[in-house]
This record gives C-alpha cells, sequence and structure tokens, in this order.
C-alpha cells in the first residue's frame, strides 16, 4: 500500500521496547528517590506513592482490562464456548492463578518494597541492589522454574555485568551496616529485585501477552492495596498524606509512577521478555545502575566516584558479550 509505514520486525519492536524500559526506570529510581528521601521533607509517605501509583495505573488499566475479557469471551462465545476468560469479576483478562501470582510478585510486592527501601538508602544503592541484581536473580530463576540453560558464554556475560554493577555503589555499600539504617533500604531493593525476577519468569512460563500481563498486576494490586490503604488511613492505622498533600505532587506521582512507570514500561518490559527472554531481558537492563548512579549525581547531587566509569564499562561488555553469545544460540 503506498505511503504505508514500514512493518517493524520482532527485533527492532524488542531494541525499541529495551530503550522505553530503560529510561523509565532511570527515571523511577531518581524520582523515586528524590519522593522518598526524608532530608528533602517529602509531602508523600512510600505508602501514599503506591497508593498514587496504582490509582494512576488504575484509571488506565482497569477500563482496558474489562475491554480485553470481553473481547475475549465474545470470541468464546463465538466458537461456541463458554465465556470464562479472564477473572476477578471481569477486570483482569488473565485466569486467576496467573492473576494472583503475576500481581503478587510484580504488582504488590515490588512496588511495597521498593518504595520503602528508598527511605533508607540513596539511588546508587537502588542502582546496584535492583535493577542491577536482576540478571543473576533471573537467571537462577530460569534454571530452576523454565529449565534454561545458562551457557559459560552468558555466564561470563553475567558476572561481568553483576561486578560492573557491585562497582557501581560498591563504597557505599562498604557503609551499609554503620549503624545508619541503610542496610534496612539494601534488604528491600535486594527483595524487590527478586520479586521482579519471580515476575518476569512467570510472564516467560505463562507466555502472557504484555499489555495483559501488565493490566492483571495492576487489577490485582488495586483491588488488595487501594482498599486497604484507605481503611487504614480511615482508622488511622497508617499516617496517610495523599488527601492532604498538594494536589500537583499526588499528580505528579500519579502520572510518573502510575503512567509511566507500571503503564508505559509495564508493557515495554514484557515486550522486550517475548522478544528476548527473561534472562537476556535483564541483562540488557543493566544498563539502568549506571545511568540512575549518572542522573542521581546530576539531579540530586549524589557522588560521583572513579568506580562508577569502571563498573559502566563491565556492565556494557558484560552485555555485549553475554547478549551476543546468547543471542548467537537462542536465535
Amino acid at each position: 500500500m503506498p505511503g504505508a509505514l514500514p512493518r517493524l520486525s520482532p527485533k527492532a519492536v524488542g531494541l525499541l521496547a529495551a530503550l522505553v524500559t530503560v529510561l523509565i526506570w532511570t527515571a523511577f529510581i531518581v524520582v523515586a528517590r528524590a519522593s522518598a528521601d526524608p532530608a528533602r521533607a517529602p509531602t508523600l509517605t512510600p505508602l501514599d506513592i503506591v497508593f498514587a501509583r496504582l490509582l494512576g495505573a488504575g484509571l488506565i488499566l482497569l477500563p482496558l482490562g474489562w475491554w480485553l475479557t470481553q473481547t475475549q469471551r465474545a470470541h468464546q462465545r463465538e466458537a461456541g464456548q463458554l465465556p470464562t476468560a479472564g477473572s476477578l469479576w471481569g477486570l483482569s483478562p488473565l485466569p486467576l492463578r496467573t492473576t494472583v501470582l503475576t500481581g503478587l510478585f510484580g504488582g504488590l510486592l515490588y512496588s511495597m518494597l521498593a518504595y520503602n527501601g528508598f527511605v533508607f538508602a540513596p539511588a546508587a544503592h537502588a542502582s546496584v541492589l535492583m535493577p542491577g541484581s536482576l540478571p543473576l536473580w533471573t537467571t537462577l530463576l530460569a534454571v530452576f522454574v523454565l529449565g534454561e540453560h545458562i551457557s559459560g558464554s552468558r555466564a561470563i556475560g553475567l558476572v561481568c555485568i553483576v561486578v560492573g554493577d557491585l562497582l557501581v555503589g560498591g563504597a557505599s555499600l562498604l557503609h551499609a551496616l554503620d549503624g545508619s539504617g541503610v542496610w534496612r533500604g539494601d534488604l528491600l531493593f535486594i527483595l524487590a529485585a527478586f520479586t521482579w525476577s519471580c515476575y518476569s519468569v512467570l510472564v516467560r512460563k505463562y507466555a502472557s501477552l504484555a499489555v495483559h500481563a501488565t493490566t492483571a498486576i495492576t487489577v490485582f494490586a488495586f483491588l488488595v492495596y487501594v482498599p486497604s490503604y484507605l481503611a487504614l488511613v480511615w482508622v488511622g492505622l497508617i499516617p496517610g498524606q495523599v488527601f492532604t498533600a498538594p494536589l500537583h505532587d499526588v499528580l505528579w506521582q500519579m502520572l510518573m509512577q502510575g503512567v509511566a512507570s507500571v503503564v508505559v514500561s509495564g508493557i515495554s518490559f514484557n515486550m522486550m521478555i517475548r522478544a528476548y527472554g527473561p534472562v537476556r531481558s535483564t541483562m540488557l537492563t543493566a544498563v539502568v545502575p549506571g545511568l540512575s548512579a549518572l542522573s542521581a549525581a546530576l539531579i540530586l547531587n549524589e557522588p560521583l566516584p572513579w568506580n562508577v566509569l569502571l563498573g559502566l564499562t563491565l556492565v556494557t561488555v558484560g552485555i555485549v558479550f553475554g547478549v551476543r553469545q546468547a543471542g548467537a544460540k537462542n536465535p
């Protein structure tokens, strides 16, 4: 058809999805630290930010989930089948078991662990212990859950990535047990990375479509967290500030943490998993530690020592070596 836009190849789509994911994840770390750092007198607590995240994402994805489910059920009726697609009152397009498992790890636990971690530890720690440790966690889970074989070349690439990521924030990690409480944030970041790795492997195991998976985890987290948050704030058991904080702060978190970090990057991350697989995808996202450390230095005035540059070099070598070698065996 004359004048039609060229159709992107699966490889090009995967690369574009990886670029979008990396940029948003980098912004997520810097914005989340700036929003939760007690030294910056934040107007919202971590639990408030989780609420804003789910509210912003839910406004888009809950109606989308209902539409996706109704579409699937209509196709089932046309095929003479019972309309059983979806779950959770027709809001999730995925089966109940898949929705609960992926939603628990990728929607609920990840956000609660990550945002609370930013209260105790700086962005450099998050850079190392969240996206930086994803390749290691995902590799181990892929071996045990998916039965994947990790070649020697990919293992070398992973070692380079892990060492490079540790160098990015290694100097500050040496003081994690100095009595400042930073270790609490570090532990929360490690657990957050593990839960996201569980989610990425489950997406591959169930072969979930990008939009369906992102919608399902948001629906589950929204239905579980939002009513619980509102009830606890109402009875005074948690100090919720989302209704007393400046409106522009709440709207900003809804846009950045909800629309961008959940809707946009959630879909792009799942597209990347389908294009490259969970292990290679998390290797690609290993550039986030260096980028977020550089961004934190420029925006949050965090230090930028020599180990950041060396860490970036090792991460780049690990990505190029590991991903290309893996791609040669797994086209």
